[in-house]
């Protein structure tokens, strides 16, 4: 209703500035770095209204939809970069299995599995800097069997690519390819040494010039400040990246991050709530670390975004996926029963 002052009418205002950020991101206005910084530096007690806020974004674009991804690692290990939080990584010693690339039987039973967990896209992992001859025509074989076996999309994590190699993901059937920017510009150099985040963004447009589908985020945890936060999220809106996935960082002994976790369940929850009023449109999915950082509030996770992993991660494990259909069904929310179409 219109209120009157003095015989001027005035539009009602929101309630809290949470709420006014809601309606102007709904209005297809952007949230500004000052906004999305004031989300991040908020006190502890505005944490529920932000998600509230939040949770009306995921609901006009999402509705009540939960989407389910599973991961396969088919590489382990034997990597040759210096990625600081990695366990694959060449500096880890973290006592991890390590294998090359997995045989067309352990994929297929991987895929099997994806269905069977009600998951829609089955993730393709290697370790590596990038895919050798032998490891890009493994997966150019293998995908078109899994799609036509089980129904599933395709979202291959293989490094950094050429256009050339991602055309090639193109015509085997891949959906999207991920390749997380990990974190904002301005801290890259603090947590990976044998490559730069110029050679992410590159395989990124790389992937979109050959017209596949992005999916992107980053580690959160890393000892970056709100500002690297908040570029990373405006850079995956300016390259308008389909999925993000979001992880917490899980810091593994032997790693030169180890024993640095630092985020509480309500930094958790916010950041979540920032990259969402960021990126409305964009799958937002809750990845690696959400069971050990978001704890007791990780229901809470899902009124913000509308994705999570069923099932481990690479070499860390996840919760069983009954608490995950459970923790669905109790928020009031379904799992998505048909695969998101690809462009």
């Amino acid at each position: 209703m219109i209120q009157r002052d003095g015989g001027n009418p005035t539009l009602p205002t929101s309630a809290t500035p949470w709420e006014a950020m809601a309606d102007q991101v709904l209005s297809g206005v952007d949230l500004s770095t000052e906004q999305a910084l004031e989300i991040l530096r908020s006190p502890d007690d505005q944490w529920l209204g932000i998600v509230q806020a939040a949770h009306r974004v995921r609901l006009h674009h999402f509705g009540k939809s939960v989407q389910l991804y599973f991961l396969m690692n088919a590489k382990s290990g034997l990597c040759p970069e210096d990625c600081h939080y990695c366990s694959q990584s060449k500096i880890s010693s973290a006592p991890i299995p390590k294998y090359t690339m997995l045989k067309r039987e352990d994929l297929l039973a991987g895929a099997e599995l994806a269905a069977q967990r009600r998951s829609k896209t089955y993730c393709i992992v290697i370790s590596g800097r990038a895919p050798n001859e032998r490891e890009l025509k493994a997966v150019e074989t293998i995908v078109p069997e899994i799609k036509e076996k089980f129904g599933l999309q395709i979202c291959a994590c293989l490094g950094l690519l050429t256009t050339e190699q991602a055309q090639r993901l193109k015509k085997a059937g891949v959906d999207k390819v991920n390749h997380n920017l990990n974190t904002g510009e301005g801290h890259y150099e603090k947590i990976c040494t044998t490559h730069t985040y110029q050679d992410r963004l590159d395989t990124l447009r790389n992937v979109r010039q050959a017209g596949l589908q992005l999916c992107s985020g980053g580690i959160l945890g890393m000892g970056e400040r709100p500002e690297d936060m908040v570029s990373m999220a405006m850079e995956l809106r300016s390259l308008k990246v389909e999925s993000i996935p979001l992880n917490f960082l899980h810091a593994i002994d032997g790693t030169p991050l180890e024993q640095k976790e630092y985020l509480s369940p309500r930094d958790c929850l916010r950041a979540l709530a920032m990259f969402r009023m960021v990126n409305p449109s964009s799958e937002l999915r809750i990845a690696g670390g959400r069971e050990r950082h978001l704890r007791a509030l990780q229901p809470f996770g899902l009124l913000v975004a509308n994705s999570i992993f069923v099932g481990d991660y690479l070499t860390t494990k996840g919760q069983a996926a009954d608490e995950d259909y459970q923790m669905i069904r109790d928020m009031g929310l379904e799992i998505t029963e048909e695969a998101m179409a690809a462009d």
